[in-house]
């Protein structure tokens, strides 16, 4: 960063003051960058986020009043223009992803080496994101873990609506499907029109196209 550049602005959050205090004096050392407050809770920096204007917020995850996400997401709502980098002991997916809905722009562990703290300060500072190495591992096996085992979708029709779609399928005639089910027109009527809304299909060829797709009738039946 050269001399034109202005330093960066720090805002700390955490609620122990041993920890701030070193992370302070970690930050003092980086060259480019200003610690211009503390805050010993998350209502505390949101407080004082509105008061200073930080380019960066770097709070701690496990806090008292508001969280580190609640305080993210709150700061990121009020302040879009406040970077968030969270510092936390968990390397989990389920805590990663929180804080990215919450809009943090960095996650980083609080036992990383002391220089990764200054990269992912210089990445925020460009407008990218920034996940540790570790993070970023934990993000990706998360997801090729549900890759390998995805969930099942849920089925979209009801066995009714299976029932009558069959029928239409088969080539029956609205009248022939209420004979054969034992339904009123208009009742056979009313699911042919909830299986093309469901579906998002607009025409019986359609209705057909899917039945065969999903196995419910065969292209020779």
């Amino acid at each position: 960063m050269n001399a034109t550049t202005p330093p960066m602005r720090i805002l700390l959050a955490d609620d122990h003051n041993l920890v701030r205090a070193g992370i302070r004096s970690l930050l003092e050392r980086m060259p480019g960058v200003e610690v211009i407050g503390e805050a010993e809770d998350g209502i505390d920096a949101v407080a004082k986020v509105g008061e200073l204007q930080p380019d960066i917020l770097l709070v701690d995850i496990a806090m008292g009043g508001l969280n580190g996400i609640e305080t993210a997401a709150r700061v990121t709502k009020e302040w879009p223009a406040v970077k968030v980098i969270v510092l936390s002991m968990h390397a989990n997916e389920e805590y990663i992803a929180q804080a990215l809905r919450a809009g943090v722009a960095g996650y980083l562990l609080k036992d990383s080496a002391a220089a990764e703290l200054g990269l992912a300060l210089a990445a925020v500072a460009r407008g990218e994101t920034y996940l540790g190495p570790v993070i970023s591992r934990s993000v990706i096996d998360g997801y090729l873990a549900r890759f390998a085992n995805p969930e099942p979708k849920p089925e979209p029709l009801t066995p009714r609506q299976r029932e009558i779609l069959a029928h239409i399928a088969a080539g029956e005639s609205t009248k022939e499907i209420a004979l054969a089910l034992s339904l009123s027109v208009k009742t056979v009527e009313t699911h042919r029109a909830q299986l093309m809304e469901r579906l998002g299909i607009r025409d019986v060829a359609g209705l057909v196209k899917y039945a065969i797709r999903t196995g419910l009738i065969t292209s020779g039946d």
